[in-house]
């Protein structure tokens, strides 16, 4: 399936008549938090497809307009589409003390064991916990930055190690050097930093569903 996947930084050429030819062939989208809603909302109605997503550090309050129409929040969930499985957890490490969308590494791992029952119920039915996490923030040591605001989540790290999502796709730590990797893997899970935008194309495996 091939996926849009964006986060943070606004991309002209996808704010534009351009989007159609950009993105041609896109099935769904995937939005990693820190954009505009008029923003998200202008790619789901010129590309006509789904869109998941997770909040970033810097969205609102949590009121209607903070978030986007035509878009389905996943955070603390699991989805099904088309043969893909799908979770979000959205925030960055906590570094002030905003209330939303901020968390500490304990707090996050509180949310990870949340997400666990839906996560067994897709081993029992699947016979795989996932295919992709969407996240804001990066895995510890794995394009993280070294400022406090950047810092990865070390539990993101144990989420890989445990549940071996084939994805790991997160947004907030951006690249001014072109000569930064963006792409890396842990095991069988590719990370990778969506700022700004990526066209991925995932392979789907054939679930095996269990009564």
């Amino acid at each position: 399936m091939k996926i849009l996947t964006v986060s943070d930084e606004i991309v002209e050429t996808l704010h534009s008549p351009a989007l159609a030819h950009r993105a041609q062939g896109v099935e769904l989208i995937l939005a990693c938090g820190d954009l505009p809603v008029n923003y998200l909302e202008y790619l789901v109605s010129m590309l006509n497809v789904p869109m998941f997503y997770v909040m970033g550090n810097h969205g609102g309050e949590g009121g209607e307009g903070d978030f986007p129409d035509g878009g389905e929040n996943v955070d603390l969930r699991c989805v099904e589409y088309k043969g893909l499985l799908i979770a979000g957890l959205e925030g960055a490490q906590r570094y002030n003390n905003k209330p939303r969308f901020q968390y500490t590494e304990n707090e996050m791992r509180a949310r990870i064991a949340a997400l666990t029952p839906a996560l067994m119920l897709n081993k029992a039915r699947y016979g795989r916990y996932l295919d992709i996490l969407i996240t804001h923030a990066p895995p510890h040591k794995i394009h993280d930055g070294e400022d406090y605001a950047h810092r990865g989540f070390k539990s993101f790290v144990w989420f890989i190690e445990h549940y071996q999502p084939r994805y790991l796709i997160h947004g907030h730590t951006h690249v001014y050097d072109k000569r930064v990797e963006t792409i890396s893997t842990r095991g069988g899970t590719t990370i990778v930093n969506t700022v700004g935008y990526k066209i991925l194309d995932v392979p789907i495996i054939k679930s095996v569903t269990r009564k």
